[in-house]
């Protein structure tokens, strides 16, 4: 290509006709092995203020609508997926702990987690199958997708809210906040003992 400006169109043009996002490698590849970082980078600033917006979500970047906008095309009759207590359960383990398998959500749970809880969330294109675990029975074990982060707007598992960030926006109920201390997900205090025969 025969200017930089080329580069950014091409990747621009790339990325709008790609049918799922891509990694910088992908788009690298289909442009000839051109070095993309640089061209993402001035496209991600290029559309910030713009109604949409290229984003990067575990590692695959696409575009999507500006996050002010969003109402504007939802179809008044929007079908709202509902997950059931087990299956909302089942996807914050798997999103803090991946990749696990059906007993280790069961064993953080404390109840049998049915097949068909994992398949909605399969379903959904939130979980995927990422392999089996080293371990006699070779059990399948499950993580999240580049779907589930775009959906829920993180670049990464490492904005995964914590759980103070939880309570002071108020969605922990004690049940719940009991569940996320089960679950690991919480945050000591300084002074709270490690051992685990001690109490709080």
């Amino acid at each position: 290509m025969s200017a930089p400006d080329d580069l950014v169109r091409a990747v621009e043009a790339t990325l709008f006709a790609a049918q799922e996002p891509l990694r910088a490698d992908e788009i690298s590849r289909h442009l000839g092995g051109a070095d993309v970082r640089a061209a993402l980078a001035l496209l991600a600033e290029h559309y910030a203020p713009r109604g949409v917006h290229l984003v990067e979500r575990g590692g695959r970047w696409h575009f999507q609508t500006a996050p002010d906008l969003a109402h504007l095309l939802r179809r008044e009759k929007e079908e709202v997926r509902r997950l059931s207590r087990a299956a909302t359960e089942a996807l914050a383990i798997i999103a803090y702990h991946e990749p696990v398998s059906r007993a280790e959500i069961e064993a953080i749970r404390g109840v049998q987690t049915a097949k068909g809880t994992l398949d909605v969330l399969m379903e959904a294109g939130w979980v995927r199958i990422a392999g089996r675990r080293e371990v006699p029975g070779r059990p399948t074990i499950y993580a999240t997708t580049p779907q589930f982060l775009s959906h829920f707007g993180l670049s990464s598992r490492a904005d995964l809210p914590g759980i103070g960030e939880l309570r002071a926006a108020g969605l922990l109920d004690p049940v719940d906040e009991a569940y996320a201390v089960l679950t690991g997900n919480r945050e000591e205090d300084a002074d709270t003992p490690d051992e685990p025969g001690e109490a709080d």
